[in-house]
């Protein structure tokens, strides 16, 4: 008989555009948790979706099916919130499950995706009044959290402290994971020794993403070059910040998908070099973990969750937020560049540690 666990997700997934972080997650996990044997009923989507799918898994209980566990992640917005017009039409819905699971003996596991609402950032991008019922919605979530998890996941723990509550559960770690499936060609392709670095960049460039200090250094340093790929639309709001250190050796793009293949195994260096914020003392992208797909060294910052995850595994170059140090760190690779495949070395070394299907079999194990 085949092993079974539940997925909870309260949110669209999959739906077709290229999907966000929040949504790269589940659907990762959830292919993960099929790699490793599971047969996966997924409760997803607006209430009513999930509704039908509670409903046949209530069903299935009943008639005496077995699911070894349930893992759920929360979203950017409060559970009762998440209908597209965020009004609470199903308040009963999502934890009158996680009760009935737990009443037969199902354990529960939920990753908490981001803590955005405990920051003044969060009342200055949705106003004041959204701001007062959405932290209600979140508190909420909170107390039901105490009466129905086993384990609560962050991407770093450090993220639980700011959560006013006191989780009587077990607080556990569960950041991204690689997807081995992207990157077919598992060998890392070797760094060429042409005495130029150059990095790449994918991701966000707003508020929580200054990399004003990496422009500064690469505009700085001859033989260094930097490719950014953001959104069109993010550069012509954010260009304004970076244009005074344009120069032929820095490069916007926007690409998604397969378009960003040959730029990250063609780069010596991917960036995570982000300045400081207390957010990033927690903050643990999904982009981390795509990029040790590719066996790149990473470069990142003292001071935040992914720089210490770099430096824990010698995985790259983990630095101060400081301008001499990033440039006196681009001179001593553009002499010497095996540096280099120094850390590519160490990251095939914790490669499979990483893995989605890692992660997955620690939930299995947590929750079994």
């Amino acid at each position: 008989m085949s092993k079974k666990c539940i997925v909870h997700i309260p949110f669209l997934i999959g739906g077709g555009q290229q999907p966000s972080g929040s949504q790269i997650r589940p659907m990762k996990i959830i292919q993960a948790f099929k790699n490793i044997g599971y047969d996966v009923d997924v409760v997803s989507g607006y209430a009513a979706e999930r509704k039908e799918k509670i409903k046949m898994i209530r069903k299935n209980i009943k008639d005496g099916v077995k699911y070894d566990f349930l893992y759920a992640e929360n979203y950017t917005e409060p559970t009762l919130l998440t209908e597209s017009h965020h009004l609470p039409t199903h308040p009963f819905l999502d934890f009158s499950f996680f009760k009935c699971c737990k009443d037969h003996g199902i354990k529960i596991g939920l990753f908490y995706r981001d803590v955005y609402w405990r920051f003044d950032i969060y009342k200055e991008s949705v106003g004041t009044f959204k701001t007062a019922v959405a932290t209600t919605f979140f508190k909420y979530d909170l107390k039901k959290y105490n009466e129905f998890l086993n384990i609560l996941y962050f991407s770093d723990r450090n993220m639980y402290h700011y959560l006013p509550f006191k989780f009587q559960g077990k607080i556990d770690e569960l950041p991204p994971g690689i997807d081995t499936s992207v990157n077919k060609e598992q060998d890392a392709k070797p760094i060429d020794e042409n005495g130029k670095i150059n990095i790449f960049y994918v991701g966000g460039i707003g508020e929580l993403y200054n990399m004003e200090l990496l422009f500064e250094a690469v505009n700085k340093t001859e033989e260094v070059f930097l490719t950014v790929c953001c959104r069109e639309g993010e550069w012509n709001t954010w260009k304004t910040k970076y244009e005074k250190y344009l120069n032929d050796r820095i490069t916007i793009v926007h690409k998604s998908g397969d378009d960003l293949k040959p730029y990250m195994e063609n780069a010596d260096l991917l960036s995570l070099f982000f300045e400081p914020i207390e957010y990033r003392k927690f903050c643990v992208g999904v982009k981390m973990y795509e990029y040790m797909t590719y066996k790149r060294p990473l470069l990142s910052t003292k001071g935040t969750s992914m720089g210490t995850t770099v430096e824990k595994y010698d995985i790259g170059y983990n630095i101060n937020y400081s301008l001499d140090e990033l440039v006196d760190l681009f001179n001593k690779l553009k002499n010497n560049k095996s540096l280099l495949n120094e850390k590519i070395n160490k990251i095939e070394e914790v490669f499979d540690d990483h893995t989605w299907e890692a992660r997955a079999r620690k939930v299995a194990k947590d929750l079994s």
